[in-house]
């Protein structure tokens, strides 16, 4: 399990790379209005989620070990092409060879994922379908989905530090409102006289004329140049996790090695279900489907129009303690701070007590040290950083939630998984309402980016609590409740699902600009309180179908395997 989280890990360090800055490549390097930009980053979300589902047909008829390799090999293809930097040259975005360039790399990437995530995903599964381990399923998801999270952590910052690197080699600086404002020049459009003051007063140049227009140009090609570094790096953590995958093969080998093995190991291990019963549990799982449509679409807003607020509306200072949030490594330690406290308190060994009080105490010395010497304010923060803090909370936070439910189970009081989907949908509400509240009177457009970057890092604290509620245990669940003659297609409705909630993100980028921005927040906390109310409604519906016990013939062997489920 650990050799397939690592070579996990370094696949999604590299997806997340490059989901951070897609937008802002998109609308610096090809000059895409938010609309247009945000429809392409939706569809390429989709295809995403979509291509696992082609990805397991292929396994199923071929190999999964074989199949996650060549994901491999063709996501490494798609990050190659996306980090040539190419010009876009003149003309509109549409007219330029670069582009059409760049969606065959964003296909590669989709197909590549579509081989890869899902397939890894049953082969972890697998692992635990002897009865002796199937307890271990839901740790063993988790500690998987906390190294996905690992790996995106670090991907923003490292965006954000090759963006600056390219920049400063022309002896530039970052700034949110230049890119868009130099495309205008480049392309001969009007601008705005508070737009142009704002360039004339960045650029040092005083009027508009040929040298402002090569000053806009070397400007849009460095920052573009930056983002083609960080695709670059994608390519070298495709590199790592097939070094990884290949390093570790003795590990899992024989798992999930044919089609043959995997269903004769699947059936051997399931509980026989009447026709009703198979009913009632695949309707069920669509009901969740359903409303896990509209969690995607609200919880990935954090590449779009919540990337978009950072951009345009959030301060790009952060001063007090707050501006250790901008450090990953900052991060990183207070990570170390959480785990070594619940070793410390939880551990009956006094050896390993000891380890953890060390690492305690080095890691609050570290965050000291990096205190003292931050800058304060630190000033030009970019606006993909932001999407560093939800897999840092899902990373810190993940030890809490474990040990909640672990409390609430004990006390036979642990929610149904349901029930965890509908609060999670309550707590992803209560997060773009304080987004709503936060952006009251700042209207369509931004006058000037002030509002705190407070307001961002604390929505994005209360969706990983919804997402806490909802993704880690979504694929366990399903591989559960599944009937098992349809678990491979009730597994690709979900990645399904997931795809047309990506889908639906772009959504609010379409009226991104056109209704004043708190109204964008309202929209999603409807969506999300109706989907709760909705599935709260089924509740009784859910619950009964997933607590459906076996045919009479397999309960006495199964009764460990099916109260796990339930």
């Amino acid at each position: 399990m650990y050799v397939l989280a690592l070579a996990n890990t370094g696949e999604r360090f590299g997806y997340y790379t490059m989901l951070a800055i897609l937008l802002l490549f998109l609308q610096a390097k090809f000059a895409l209005p938010t609309a247009t930009a945000g429809t392409i980053y939706s569809v390429f979300l989709a295809l995403v989620y979509f291509m696992p589902m082609i990805g397991g047909i292929i396994a199923d008829k071929w190999n999964f070990q074989k199949t996650v390799t060549l994901g491999i090999v063709v996501m490494f293809l798609g990050y190659l092409v996306m980090a040539i930097p190419m010009s876009k040259g003149a003309g509109s975005a549409f007219s330029s060879p670069a582009f059409y360039v760049m969606i065959l790399a964003l296909l590669l990437i989709s197909c590549g994922t579509g081989l890869f995530k899902g397939n890894l995903q049953v082969m972890v599964g697998d692992l635990y379908n002897n009865p002796k381990y199937e307890a271990k399923r839901d740790v063993a998801f988790s500690l998987f989905y906390m190294a996905i999270n690992i790996g995106a952590m670090f991907a923003p910052s490292v965006t954000e530090s090759l963006c600056s690197l390219a920049l400063s080699a022309n002896d530039l600086v970052y700034n949110a409102e230049i890119p868009g404002i130099c495309n205008q020049i480049i392309a001969g459009e009007v601008v705005k006289p508070e737009d142009m003051s704002i360039l004339t007063s960045f650029s040092g140049i005083a009027e508009a004329g040929p040298a402002l227009t090569e000053w806009c140009q070397t400007y849009v090609d460095s920052i573009s140049t930056g983002y083609s570094y960080a695709f670059a790096v994608a390519c070298f953590s495709m590199v790592l996790s097939f070094v990884i995958y290949k390093l570790g093969r003795k590990t899992y080998q024989g798992v999930s090695d044919s089609k043959a093995k995997g269903t004769k190991a699947a059936a051997s291990n399931e509980p026989e279900l009447t026709k009703e019963q198979t009913k009632s549990r695949i309707v069920a799982l669509l009901l969740v489907f359903t409303v896990v449509i509209f969690f995607w679409m609200v919880f990935h807003q954090n590449g779009l129009t919540l990337t978009k607020f950072a951009q345009e509306f959030t301060s790009p200072d952060a001063g007090g303690f707050t501006r250790i949030g901008f450090n990953v490594w900052a991060l990183a330690l207070i990570v170390v701070v959480v785990y070594a406290a619940f070793n410390l308190f939880q551990s009956k060994s006094n050896k390993v007590r000891g380890i953890s009080a060390a690492a305690l105490i080095a890691a609050l010395a570290g965050i000291f040290c990096i205190y003292s010497n931050t800058p304060d304010p630190v000033t030009g923060i970019q606006p993909q950083i932001y999407q560093q803090f939800n897999p840092f909370y899902v990373v810190a936070l993940t030890p809490f939630s474990v040990a909640i439910f672990s409390w609430l189970a004990k006390k036979k009081k642990e929610p149904s998984a349901p029930r965890k989907i509908g609060y999670g949908m309550l707590v992803a509400g209560l997060g773009f309402a304080v987004m709503a509240i936060g952006s009251i009177g700042l209207g369509t457009v931004a006058q000037s980016p002030t509002v705190t970057p407070n307001l961002l890092i604390g929505t994005y604290l209360i969706l990983t609590f919804a997402e806490l509620l909802l993704s880690p245990m979504g694929i366990s669940f399903v591989s559960k409740v599944a009937p098992p003659k349809y678990k491979g297609m009730m597994m690709g409705c979900w990645f399904g699902a997931t795809a047309i909630g990506n889908l639906l993100t772009a959504i609010p980028a379409l009226l991104w600009g056109k209704i004043d921005v708190a109204m964008i927040w309202v929209i999603l906390v409807i969506l999300c309180v109706v989907s709760a109310l909705f599935i709260f409604a089924m509740m009784k519906k859910l619950e009964a179908a997933t607590s459906d016990s076996p045919a009479p013939a397999a309960a006495d062997a199964l009764e460990t395997v099916e109260d796990d489920a339930i």
